[in-house]
Formats: structure tokens, C-alpha cells, sequence
């Protein structure tokens, strides 16, 4: 039986979870405002990065009394900050439902030694909130970038927690509506959302955030990356541009780019309809197919960005050596590129669906995906 090929191809074959796809109207020309060789303590680089934390401020509705910080090493090194710098005056509890949370479990319990409750969940799953004791400090990520499950709101997290609540947020921030008032540290980095390039990340503190970073001294000695303190209090300069290594400033500039672009179509609300409607576009495919399913396993957690999809076709006894062909046949037409399930999670798909993403260009794919799939079957079937 002849499969036939899908007649349109997306324009962007971009659906990588990090590095992700540029803004749609992305072009080099763009960074041409960058002050390259300039150092990021001059007049010229202050502005450039105050005007970044000023925007993301705007855009994301941060509240003014929170600080927000453009920090070394992307998302993972805004969490180990705030890991290294603030857990330890109290009991912890670790929250995992994927491998990067998973990671911080290991870096809390294994290497700080810190005395943790940790509650987990199998990927596709969420932890339940509601058996959380907020009396403790609780780390957790707002959606599971490997395991394509997200926190549906915020409303467990009660209003007069005596503990901080700490947010890996990097594939949720602008696409998804983050409750402030429930979190006391949040993180992302520059990569994901918005697309921008890699090696930077963004930690935003709560005023009790600075509290606590004022009033607790760690046991463990702090790296001078990690430092945000000196005498008792707080270094207001990290949070005003003045960052602790220095930056790339092309890097910061594809950042304000983009953030450019956010505001001019409409600020975060757009930010999260494009979301929206890119994963609807993979839940209606999936709904009209029955040898595919989303890993979520309840609708209300499932992703809008990292949507990940498992095979359930009986016929399929390998999954992995399977999901991997259809993502290299997928490749190898130029249709989608970096598909695959990351490799801690199950096998299967994993489709970027954030807000850079073009809704005509998941529409497109989905057809491709179905070919692939039948290609594969076609294959197994002969070779049976």
C-alpha cells in the first residue's frame, strides 16, 4: 500500500524544547543594535540589561517589590542559586514529576544534605498538591518540560505559607499565567518561551525571598556565582543589570528582541493564546487518532509548551527503537526537527509548542507525524 505524502510542509521545522524556535520575524538584522565590544558595565550595557529586566517585568506583570535578576548558567543556575542560598533554615519538600525536578532532588538530598520530604510522580502524572505541608520550603517546577505536565493554577499553594515556595518555571514563563502572590522564587531561562539564545537565566525574588536571603547564613560555603548578599544584605546591583559574570551581550540583545516582539502583538495574553492554540492543534490530532496518546494523563495538567506524546499501537513491541524512527524519518524530510522524547522520559514524541511557534506550522506537521507513523508500521509489518 502506497502512504501518501502530506502535500504541506511547515515552514519552520523548528520544535526543539530548548533551544527553541526564533520569534516568526526573526532575522540577524535585528541584533544589529548590539553593542559588541563593549563592556557590560559601560553606560550603553547597564541600559541594555536594566531595559531587559524592565521588560520582562512588563510583560510577565511581576509585582514592583519583587527583584528580578539576570543570573550565569540559564535556568539551572537561577535554581541552584536559590537552592544554595536560601534552603536549610527549615525542612524542605521536593517535588518531582520529571527528570529536571527529579534533579533537583538530587542536588537537595545528596549534596546539600538537606532534610526533605520528597513527593514524586510517574511521568504524565502530577504530585498532588494539596498533601504539601507549605509550612516547609517547597521546590518544584511549574511544568514538567520531559514529561509534558504543568501545574494547572496555583490555588493549592496557601497565602500565609510559612515557607518560600521555589519555581523552576523555564517552560512556562510567558506562556502560562504564574501566580506571583503564590511564589517566592521563580526561574527561567532565555532559551525556551521566547526563543532566545542559551547561557543566561532570570530569578525573580518576592519580598520574602529577600527576607530570607537577609536574615539566614547557609552551614555550606557559596560559590561567588551564587552569592547574592554581602554584609546581611541584599546586592541590589544584580537586580538592577549589574550581573555577577558578564553577559553576551548579543545574547542579551536577541533577548530584548524578543521581548519587543511579545509586546508589539499584544503582551502575554497573546504570549499564552499562541500556546493555546498550538497545543489544541496536537490535542485535536491526537483526539481523531487511536494509536496516539498525550503522556498526560488528566487534560487539566497537560502541557501547552512540551507537549510530549506516547505510541500506544499494540503492535509496536519496541517503543523506543520506534518513536526514535519516526522522529529520524520526520528529520529526515525536514518537517520537524528534535522530536524525540528526552532520553530520561518515556519514548515517544515531544513537539514544542510555545508561543514562537507558528499554529499553521503544528498544524502542518500533525499530517507527517501520521505518515511517519504508517511508514513505520509498513516497515515492521514487512520485516515480520
Amino acid at each position: 500500500m502506497t502512504i501518501k505524502t502530506p502535500a504541506t510542509r511547515p515552514a519552520n521545522p523548528c520544535f526543539s524544547s530548548g533551544p527553541c524556535a526564533k520569534i516568526p520575524t526573526y532575522s540577524l538584522d535585528l541584533l544589529a543594535d548590539a553593542p559588541l565590544g563593549r563592556s557590560h558595565r559601560a553606560a550603553v550595557g547597564k541600559a541594555k540589561l536594566k531595559q531587559a529586566i524592565d521588560l520582562t517585568r512588563e510583560i510577565l506583570g511581576v509585582p514592583d517589590d519583587y527583584r528580578i535578576g539576570i543570573v550565569p548558567a540559564s535556568d539551572t543556575g537561577a535554581v541552584e542559586m536559590a537552592l544554595w542560598s536560601m534552603l536549610g533554615a527549615r525542612r524542605a519538600t521536593m517535588l518531582a514529576w520529571e527528570s529536571f525536578g527529579a534533579g533537583w532532588v538530587t542536588d537537595v538530598v545528596k549534596q546539600l544534605k538537606i532534610d526533605a520530604d520528597v513527593k514524586t510522580a510517574e511521568y504524565g502524572e502530577i504530585v498532588d498538591f494539596g498533601t504539601v505541608d507549605f509550612n516547609t520550603d517547597v521546590v518544584f517546577t511549574w511544568n514538567g518540560t520531559t514529561s509534558g505536565v504543568r501545574l494547572p493554577n496555583g490555588d493549592a499553594i496557601p497565602a500565609d505559607r510559612a515557607g518560600l515556595t521555589i519555581c523552576d518555571a523555564t517552560s512556562a514563563a510567558f506562556a502560562m499565567d504564574l501566580p506571583w502572590d503564590k511564589l517566592d522564587v521563580t526561574t527561567f531561562s532565555w532559551q525556551k518561551v521566547l526563543g532566545g539564545e542559551a547561557a543566561h537565566g532570570m530569578l525573580i525574588l518576592s519580598p520574602r525571598a529577600v527576607e530570607r536571603l537577609e536574615s539566614y547564613t547557609p552551614a555550606w560555603p557559596l560559590p561567588k556565582i551564587f552569592r547574592m548578599t554581602k554584609g546581611g544584605k541584599l546586592i541590589e546591583g544584580i537586580f538592577k543589570g549589574e550581573t555577577i559574570n558578564t553577559p553576551s551581550m548579543l545574547a542579551v540583545e536577541d533577548y530584548l528582541v524578543s521581548l519587543n516582539w511579545a509586546k508589539s502583538i499584544g503582551g502575554l495574553p497573546a504570549l499564552i493564546k499562541r500556546a493555546d492554540d498550538n497545543a489544541a492543534a496536537v490535542a485535536e490530532f491526537v483526539a481523531a487518532h487511536d494509536w496516539i496518546e498525550n503522556l498526560a494523563v488528566d487534560p487539566a495538567t497537560a502541557s501547552t509548551t512540551s507537549v510530549c506524546l506516547k505510541f500506544t499501537d499494540p503492535r509496536i513491541t519496541d517503543g523506543a527503537a520506534f518513536a526514535k524512527a519516526v522522529a529520524k524519518r520526520l528529520e529526515n524530510e525536514g518537517v520537524a526537527l528534535d522530536v524525540g522524547a528526552y532520553r530520561d522520559a518515556p519514548p515517544g514524541l515531544r513537539i514544542w509548542c510555545g508561543s514562537t511557534v507558528e499554529s499553521a506550522d503544528v498544524r502542518a506537521l500533525m499530517p507527517w507525524i501520521d505518515w511517519a507513523y504508517r511508514a513505520e508500521i509498513a516497515a515492521l509489518s514487512k520485516a515480520a
